[in-house]
């Protein structure tokens, strides 16, 4: 991870990267900062060993996404709550002392919401994403609420070192077809300026309405009232970030 290590500024156990401009304490009316546990560069070096419990990184979050440590189930932060998925697709509330190698976390409040149009898949959202942010630069959480008329998400085994690349983890992926549902999708999208920070793109994990079902978001297909908000970050806060030589 050396060519992303400039971005990086230590501030005693934590790191902070700015969307843009110089680095400053939020204050109140402030955009948050997203508080992150280990980066998508760590993930993909390979390494799913956690760094550091997921409540380290919490004061007052709301939403989230991540995983557990060796890659053991998909996480999602829903109202404050820390859901685990595994290979059984079936959501748990879990304790906040597990570690993990991968958590991103925001205390959400929508500054610019819109309705999607029925028949808008997850592949296309993210040009909606960038239009109510203004930008498809920095970190954006995201939130997608409502009735989709086609929904697939997936969790991953648990994994032993040494790891195998998270190409080949996702190979073996157990995918759940929900066919039409209320849910709600969380998440980020990571503008190229902080490649390896977050995962590229627009990355969502999401919870069906009724708390049944949920995991890491493959595909889905909009119904008639799903709603689209968003939440521009000043910036990341990191904990735990590795070093050059992996501690």
């Amino acid at each position: 991870m050396k060519q992303h290590l400039s971005l990086w500024m230590a501030l005693g156990a934590a790191m902070l990267i700015a969307v843009a401009g110089p680095i400053t304490v939020a204050q109140a009316g402030d955009k948050p900062w997203v508080a992150q546990i280990g980066t998508y560069t760590y993930l993909t070096s390979p390494d799913y060993d956690g760094l550091l419990p997921i409540k380290s990184a919490l004061n007052g979050q709301t939403l989230g996404l991540g995983t557990f440590d060796n890659l053991d189930g998909e996480l999602i932060m829903i109202g404050g709550s820390v859901y685990r998925v595994g290979t059984d697709g079936v959501p748990q509330i879990v304790d906040t002392s597990r570690t993990t190698p991968f958590f991103e976390a925001v205390k959400f409040r929508a500054e610019s919401s819109g309705p999607v149009a029925p028949g808008t898949t997850c592949a296309n959202l993210v040009t909606l994403v960038n239009a109510l942010a203004g930008s498809d630069d920095g970190m954006v959480a995201v939130r997608v609420r409502g009735t989709f008329t086609d929904l697939v998400t997936r969790s991953v085994p648990a994994q032993k070192a040494p790891y195998s690349p998270l190409g080949q983890v996702v190979a073996a992926q157990t995918l759940f077809s929900l066919g039409q549902r209320v849910a709600v999708l969380v998440g980020f999208r990571t503008g190229n300026d902080l490649a390896g920070t977050g995962a590229p793109g627009l990355h969502l994990h999401g919870l069906t309405a009724d708390r049944t079902a949920g995991g890491h978001v493959i595909s889905c297909v909009v119904g008639p009232d799903v709603q689209l908000s968003v939440q521009r970050a000043e910036g990341v806060q990191i904990f735990g970030a590795p070093t050059d030589n992996g501690s």
